[in-house]
């Protein structure tokens, strides 16, 4: 049995226990039914308390189930029996009540939750929506707008954020258990609230959905499930309980087949197998409980910040005093704006002040288990930076390299133990960017592979191993993203289009936007190191601007033009003056928003198949978490190269043989027109 059923007196304490998240597997259903069977049946039991054993309330349905035929009893079944039983049932949560497990909860007469408990129905981002209940109860008890907002986002919300919006009825500190047991107790004295499917939902007016509707419609970007869980919230209003829920069964059937289902379970599965990767298997990661980082700019200081997040001791080093303070007030400014936006309390951004060391002395790096170098991206400062750590670090010391281009083996050429080497790129704000490039050198042993990844797992980032090139794989395909824009713009698209275009297809912002925030000298920089190595990078416009000094927003003009405090961008005249220089004597042609996506999407899987080729990823699902979580490509399109399998392999080499043949693309990669973007073993 999945469960465990004890008594206290009149209470009875049902225990699940279905490690390691205690999820809705077919056995603990089961369970769940027979319980409430057996405890209706006792004369003895009043009252039921439902508690969960390890870490976790039931964190929501069983994995292993994704995709398969559902099995009885299914989950809305289980609901609505608890539900109906004629001893009231209460659910004590601790650690997570996320989705059917939010769901059975819902189904209590009470619910009672530890103080560090999160609770919350996050099925739309796995591009369906509750389907037992979950829209149709929830507005019950906490009102629709409320309910709207939690299940349309699927973020958690805390205990304390529950018990405000009546969700939960208590916070219990202490003893979970006891607490429940008390409560029951007191609850058996008064009359019983009725079950949430006999309870109204309160009214909206149709401007307040009007407002809802707009918000996540613009929140969704082209998600289905948000506008449909949407839909079924504004059922549960305007009709009775049955009618809302089989309008809620019939969404969520629809939808757990869609694309866009399949593409998030897709992603879900890669970010699961991500931070333990299958050839690390049985190698034990190196303890580190302490960590250090030279360089206190913008990524340093984000680095530094994410460490502290996740509670290491922090030694911050930079070159002189003067740098010392700016990086220093580069980190005390990430973690008051963490105050400003409610984030943290001011108390724990004093905390994670607090357990930061700066200094200018490598002599202080002497214990630290973890050292990473984020200075500027120039291969002589790095070199000489490694060989002043190689002589102030412990020889088992993890030294690690926050480069984005720069080849970690010329890093790490020549100082002492390099099997404690690697790279570590982190994408800018560090501290809020989810992706982490780990880059092994030939001579990294396995151990500090294994840390890399561990450590990964503890910042809460998602770990990609990426073999050693220029740019490694996102910064490769950023490359790419970035010539194909230019070449559109040399065949009559403009960068307004281009945008529009991109953001349509579920990106947050189109090329020249991004680039103009990020600033088009950083690009310039790279570009001139390429042409050092004898290489051609492809930017014709883009150098003129950098020529003239339009660096993008900090300048007030890149790609577009942008007034004094006011970061809209606004078309140039000057831009499109270049471009039409920069095009003379070219062939033009009328883009439509399909063309402009194919033209930029198309040979970045064509680059990424070749990526794959050359073994810089190691599976294609890698790519696809490089381009969500580093550059925003749409997680509701599963990533490049699912989209690209999804599309179908045939018509992606056809779409890549049009474009070569009118010169804006390279002919496909020899994997895509084998038919498949995988090399085999």
């Amino acid at each position: 049995m999945t469960l465990e059923i004890e008594r206290d007196g009149e209470i009875a304490v049902v225990t699940v226990d279905n490690p390691p998240v205690n999820a809705l597997s077919q056995a603990l259903r089961q369970d769940l039914c027979d319980a409430a069977e057996a405890l209706d049946a006792d004369p003895a039991i009043r009252a039921v308390i439902l508690l969960c054993a390890g870490r976790t309330f039931i964190a929501g349905a069983d994995v292993a189930e994704f995709g398969k035929p559902p099995v009885p009893p299914h989950l809305p079944d289980v609901v609505a029996r608890i539900e109906a039983a004629r001893k009231p049932w209460l659910a004590a949560i601790h650690g997570s009540a996320l989705g059917g497990g939010l769901e059975v909860a819902l189904g209590c007469r009470f619910r009672l939750a530890s103080p560090s408990a999160k609770l919350g129905l996050p099925e739309v981002r796995l591009g369906i929506v509750p389907g037992a209940g979950g829209t149709v109860r929830l507005p019950r008890l906490v009102g629709p707008a409320i309910a709207a907002e939690m299940i349309t986002s699927g973020a958690p919300i805390d205990a304390q954020t529950a018990s405000s919006r009546g969700l939960i009825d208590m916070v219990i500190d202490g003893d979970l258990e006891k607490g429940a047991i008390d409560f029951a107790r007191t609850a058996l004295g008064r009359p019983l609230p009725p079950p949430l499917r006999d309870r109204t939902v309160p009214t909206l007016e149709q401007t307040a959905w009007d407002r809802i509707t707009k918000t996540v419609a613009a929140r969704a970007k082209g998600e289905d499930a948000p506008l449909r869980a949407l839909a079924c919230v504004r059922r549960a209003v305007d009709a009775d309980f049955e009618t809302a829920m089989t309008f809620e069964r019939e969404t969520f059937l629809a939808l757990r087949g869609s694309a866009q289902a399949t593409a998030l379970r897709h992603v879900f599965f890669a970010e699961r197998a991500a931070r333990r990767p299958p050839e690390l298997a049985g190698v034990t990661p190196k303890r580190i409980g302490s960590a250090a980082v030279v360089g206190g700019g913008t990524m340093g200081a984000g680095i530094a910040a994410a460490l502290r997040d996740a509670d290491f001791p922090v030694t911050l080093v930079e070159r002189d005093e003067a740098a010392l303070a700016r990086g220093l007030a580069n980190l005390r400014a990430i973690f008051d704006s963490a105050v400003q936006r409610g984030r943290i309390s001011p108390e724990t951004a004093a905390e994670r002040i607090t357990g930061v060391i700066g200094t200018t002395d490598y002599g202080m790096l002497a214990n630290a288990e973890l050292v990473i170098e984020a200075v500027f991206e120039d291969m002589e400062v790095k070199r000489e930076v490694f060989a002043r750590l190689a002589r102030s670090c412990r020889p088992d010391a993890i030294l690690a390299t926050n480069t984005s281009y720069l080849d970690p083996e010329r890093i790490a050429a020549g100082i002492a133990q390099p099997e404690r080497f690697l790279g570590l790129h982190f994408f800018s704000p560090a501290h809020v960017m989810k992706l982490v490039e780990i880059v092994p050198t030939a001579a990294t042993a396995p151990e500090v592979l294994a840390s890399a990844f561990e450590l990964a797992r503890t910042l809460n980032k998602v770990p990609v191993r990426a073999g050693i090139c220029d740019g490694f794989i996102g910064n490769r395909l950023l490359k790419v993203t970035r010539a194909q824009a230019e070449r559109l713009l040399l065949t009559g698209a403009t960068p307004q289009a281009v945008d529009a275009a991109m953001r349509r297809f579920g990106l947050p912002m189109g090329p020249f936007e991004a680039q103009d925030l990020a600033g088009l000298d950083i690009a310039a920089f790279q570009r001139r190191a390429a042409r050092a190595r004898g290489e051609m990078p492809f930017a014709p416009i883009a150098e003129r601007l950098c020529a003239i000094e339009r660096l993008g927003q900090k300048t007030g003009g890149g790609w577009y033009d942008y007034a004094s405090g006011d970061r809209t961008p606004r078309p140039s005249e000057i831009v499109s003056a270049i471009i039409v220089e920069t095009a003379a004597g070219g062939t033009r042609r009328q883009w439509d928003e399909a063309g402009i996506v194919d033209c930029i999407v198309l040979p970045m899987i064509n680059e990424a198949a070749r990526i794959l080729e050359e073994g810089v990823a190691i599976r294609a699902a890698d790519i696809d978490l490089v381009e969500i979580h580093g550059y925003g490509f749409p997680r509701w399109r599963g990533g490049l190269m699912h989209y690209a399998e999804a599309r179908g392999l045939q018509n992606i080499v056809g779409g890549l043989n049009t474009l070569a043949d009118q010169g804006l693309a390279d002919p496909p990669a020899r994997t895509l027109r084998q038919g498949r973007h995988e090399p085999r073993g």
